[in-house]
């Protein structure tokens, strides 16, 4: 015991705790070390502790990246086409919002979405993608959807429209 207690106190980064380091730290990460020692401590269990920090890292983390698709729309000056282009990573926590990033009755009859910036990582984006052209369909107008990189392709025409539900 006496040697675990020397090697935990010679391996802690005491630097990490100091209330300087702490000011400057993001609250996600003291989030995440709080809580993982709160599990540790409470159960008397290191890997429980380290299985729920490392599961509160992850959930923050898609809480941090949820928003990093953008959409920007760009409009023909004849009026007749709306280019959307969208950028970033396209996953379970940003394509959440993906839908609501659209114009659907007043853009005109041809829509194109532009993902030559975005990267699809999952079945949730293409679900996303499939509500979006289900939403414009309603109203009559065609989406045509441009730029997919090959591994995006491949997961968007595996997937589209096999996926039940919309967003």
């Amino acid at each position: 015991v006496a040697v675990m207690v020397m090697v935990c106190f010679a391996t802690f980064d005491w630097h990490s705790i100091a209330p300087k380091t702490l000011k400057r730290m993001p609250a996600g990460e003291i989030t995440v070390m709080v809580i993982t020692v709160v599990c540790v401590v409470a159960t008397d269990n290191l890997a429980i502790g380290v299985v729920v920090g490392s599961v509160t890292a992850m959930v923050i983390f898609a809480k941090r990246v949820a928003h990093l698709a953008n959409v920007t729309a760009v409009s023909d000056p004849d009026g007749s086409t709306v280019v959307y282009s969208v950028t970033g990573e396209m996953f379970f926590a940003s394509s959440n919002d993906l839908a609501g990033q659209f114009n659907y009755a007043t853009d005109p009859d041809k829509v194109v979405i532009d993902l030559t910036a975005a990267h699809i990582w999952d079945a949730s984006s293409v679900a996303a993608l499939d509500a979006i052209e289900t939403k414009y369909a309603q109203r009559g107008k065609s989406v045509e959807i441009i730029g997919l990189n090959k591994p995006s392709a491949q997961i968007h025409q595996k997937l589209s429209g096999e996926l039940t539900g919309s967003h």
